[in-house]
């Protein structure tokens, strides 16, 4: 895939609902984050910690039915303040995963991945507030449809991101038979279905492993043809299942903390998943002064007006 490189500036990152209580209100994102994307480069680091968004080498049918759920969340209101993309799509901040979006569909060489998972090097990182940020980001456009699955069986959080009570799910699927075409969930957003996880399962690692979910894997990138698959998972250094689920997508992209995550953690996971899996790194919370860069600033007097 071509080189990408792009920053996303202050955003939201997944938390736990108790720090959200104590750091902001619900109406305002969360945190102030940002984040960069490079493909086929390297640079030279000051110190152990990542903190800049040129980092990483790159060597490298039919839809099924979707169920309305009936719920507060269609009217989007009580989706999280922190899907940027959703509740503020002319900022700034929605430009980034636009621009994020843009180089992961169009790149230089070949075709876009059509599945893909994001996963993170640690827990915090905002590996879930990036996915469904460039979820939406993807729906919106005029031709994309999105299915975004939910595969961290252990901390789950797409289903309260968007409104979802806990209902089943991928759990369901696999551990029980529940037909796939009452699991999927249509969201607010036009064009973006979930499958959320639904109970959580003592044995995720032999569930994301297991033979059914190959085959799960494989039916909807059949059946979707006309659709992006967005893969939720937990670090791979922290739980197995990743590792096996990052086999069975075209591309993998790795969130990172800025200032935080150590490199040698960073290289470590992207030769455990594979150089020519990984389509890209998103730095999480780097700080660009966006302002004094593009002439952006002259029109923060609209951004401010809508």
């Amino acid at each position: 895939m071509g080189k990408i490189h792009d920053a996303l500036e202050r955003s939201g990152t997944e938390s736990r609902p108790e720090t959200f209580k104590k750091s902001r209100s619900k109406k305002t994102p969360e945190r102030k984050v940002s984040s960069g994307i490079s493909l086929e480069k390297t640079v030279t680091f000051q110190d152990s910690r990542i903190k800049h968004p040129e980092i990483v080498s790159k060597d490298v049918s039919r839809p099924l039915p979707v169920r309305e759920v009936s719920q507060p969340f269609c009217d989007g209101k009580e989706m999280d303040p922190n899907l940027i993309v959703y509740h503020k799509p002319q900022s700034m901040e929605a430009e980034f995963f636009k621009i994020l979006k843009t180089n992961i569909l169009f790149p230089s060489k070949g075709n876009p991945p059509r599945s893909i998972l994001v996963t993170s090097a640690v827990p915090g990182e905002g590996k879930s507030f990036v996915t469904a940020n460039l979820a939406i980001s993807i729906a919106n456009g005029i031709e994309e449809h999105v299915l975004l699955m939910d595969c961290d069986m252990r901390r789950p959080t797409i289903h309260s991101k968007f409104g979802i009570p806990g209902i089943v799910g991928l759990n369901e699927y696999l551990t029980k038979g529940v037909p796939l075409s009452e699991l999927l969930v249509k969201t607010v957003i036009d064009k973006l279905n979930i499958l959320p996880v639904g109970g959580l399962p003592t044995n995720p690692t032999e569930l994301l492993s297991s033979v059914h979910m190959k085959k799960l894997l494989d039916e909807v990138k059949q059946r979707y043809r006309d659709r992006f698959i967005l893969v939720d998972s937990p670090p791979p250094q922290l739980t197995a299942e990743t590792s096996a689920l990052a086999k069975r997508v075209d591309g993998v992209l790795l969130v990172i903390k800025a200032g935080k995550t150590p490199r040698k953690l960073v290289m470590e996971i992207i030769e455990q998943i594979g150089r020519k899996k990984i389509i890209g790194v998103v730095l999480n919370w780097y700080d660009i002064p966006f302002t004094k860069h593009y002439g952006y600033g002259k029109y923060n007097k609209y951004y401010n007006n809508e």
